[in-house]
């Protein structure tokens, strides 16, 4: 089922580690492509607001909602249609993932350069952030905790969410995904899908009057959330416009395992993430001959079993999926980081250490206990994370998202006084003689300049 790539010295010539990304498994995305597709539908939403949404709607999700905007009363019977055990789980996750990511938030912080100068810095959180959490072929509650926990410890006052309209529920999103909306106080919610909500959160959208919607929504500051790779390329096209968290792609999970590590587990998790996509990618790292044999022969019996047997067999065969041999651990992690998953799970003899060695992955599972699904739900760490390899120099999505680093700068007049000379000195050479003049300007200033002279 999954493809073998053999990295051992004894298949033949070593790969040198700056060309291992090239040779692993990977789910190529060509978001330029996309682009010219999700362009003239951002437009559209530019000009012509919620007719264009409406329209989008019916194209893409076969249903033309009556309201874009979900009404509360909407949001409120969601939540009351929730099963205990449902609602006990997604506060759960909701609490877990508040603790979690108020240990992020940084502090202000003031330094004092010189005797009378300072320098402060200041987190501010953005205004207003629009959510996106994707319909498809699941249901995630999750994503839309995951977002909104984010951005309400950041600080946010005024947030909006956007999940597609779903034929099966009147043109409303799922009522799972309002129901999370409602347990976290998120009011503003729209039926809105794929590049048409990126593009009613960059720029805002007009309503309808004589469907008693004058405005629509309003322009966004940031735009966070995973979706398709349509919704990857709108998030390019606005990017400048909003801010935005990342260009996601479709998920994956790596493993680094060696003879230690439990094949039912290694497999088990494996399939976990295959279920999400058939483009999904699953990728086993290990120096062991005999534990990716058991891995094998345990994927086969869990796929047959499992609910999306035929989805999860199409990911685990496709090319972006696989299993790496190398011949030591260390090999191993170094495969880890020349791959940069977006999962990436450490089930090794010495899983602590090992996992230190680790520099490019969205998050790590640490241990046999500390599989992936627990950080889709209810660990307390983030899901929306960096994939196809942009973990190298992209974070996973958390309270930094939705803050601005701003810094204060205060001086006396005794403070300026001193530093002119080196200040002119540098303003001198850059041939900026006015940055100088604007320091001796400030009269207590002008002796040292005529001093200087």
């Amino acid at each position: 089922m999954l493809q073998r790539l053999d990295l051992r010295c004894a298949s033949g010539t070593p790969t040198p580690p700056q060309n291992l990304d090239e040779r692993l498994p990977r789910a190529r995305l060509d978001i330029t492509k996309a682009l010219t597709l999700v362009e003239p539908l951002i437009d559209e939403v530019r000009r012509r607001g919620a007719e264009a949404l409406r329209e989008q709607a019916e194209r893409f999700d076969g249903v033309r909602p009556r309201h874009l905007r979900v009404p509360e009363v909407e949001l409120t019977a969601a939540a009351a249609a929730l099963t205990p055990q449902l609602r006990e789980a997604l506060d759960l996750s909701i609490a877990h993932n508040r603790a979690g990511h108020e240990a992020q938030m940084p502090t202000n912080a003031s330094t004092q350069i010189v005797p009378g100068g300072f320098v402060r810095q200041r987190w501010i959180p953005v205004s207003r952030v629009g959510l996106y959490v994707p319909g498809g072929l699941a249901v995630y509650p999750s994503s839309v905790i995951m977002n909104a926990v984010a951005a309400q410890v950041a600080g946010v006052q005024s947030i909006a969410l956007a999940s597609p309209a779903q034929k099966q529920f009147g043109g409303l999103p799922h009522p799972t995904i309002l129901a999370a909306c409602y347990l976290l106080g998120i009011t503003e919610v729209y039926a809105v899908g794929g590049a048409g909500a990126i593009a009613m959160f960059a720029y805002g959208a007009q309503g309808q009057e004589n469907l008693d919607e004058p405005v629509l929504c309003s322009k966004v500051d940031v735009v966070t959330g995973p979706g398709n790779i349509f919704v990857a390329a709108a998030k390019r096209a606005v990017r400048g416009v909003v801010g935005i968290d990342a260009e996601a792609g479709t998920t994956e999970i790596a493993i680094v395992a060696d003879d230690s590590a439990n094949p039912e587990y290694v497999a088990a998790d494996l399939l976990s993430q295959a279920e999400h996509d058939p483009a999904a990618a699953s990728v086993l790292i290990t120096p062991s001959d005999r534990l990716a044999d058991e891995v094998e022969a345990a994927l086969e019996i869990r796929v047959s079993k499992t609910k999306h047997s035929q989805r999860v067999r199409e990911a685990l065969s496709g090319p972006q999926s696989g299993v790496v041999l190398v011949d030591t651990l260390d090999e191993a992690l170094d495969v880890a980081n020349a791959y940069g998953a977006e999962h990436l799970e450490i089930q090794t003899r010495n899983a602590r250490e090992d996992a230190a060695k680790i520099r490019n992955a969205g998050a790590i599972f640490v241990g046999s206990y500390s599989p992936v699904p627990l950080g889709d739900y209810i660990a307390g760490s983030n899901h929306v994370l960096p994939t196809g390899g942009t973990a190298r120099f992209a974070s996973g999505l958390g309270v930094h998202a939705f803050l601005k680093s701003v810094q204060e700068i205060e001086y006396t007049r005794e403070a300026l006084a001193a530093l002119y000379s080196p200040l002119a000195a540098i303003a001198h050479d850059e041939d900026l003689p006015a940055h100088a003049e604007a320091v001796a300007a400030r009269q207590e200033c002008l002796s040292f300049a005529v001093d200087d002279e």
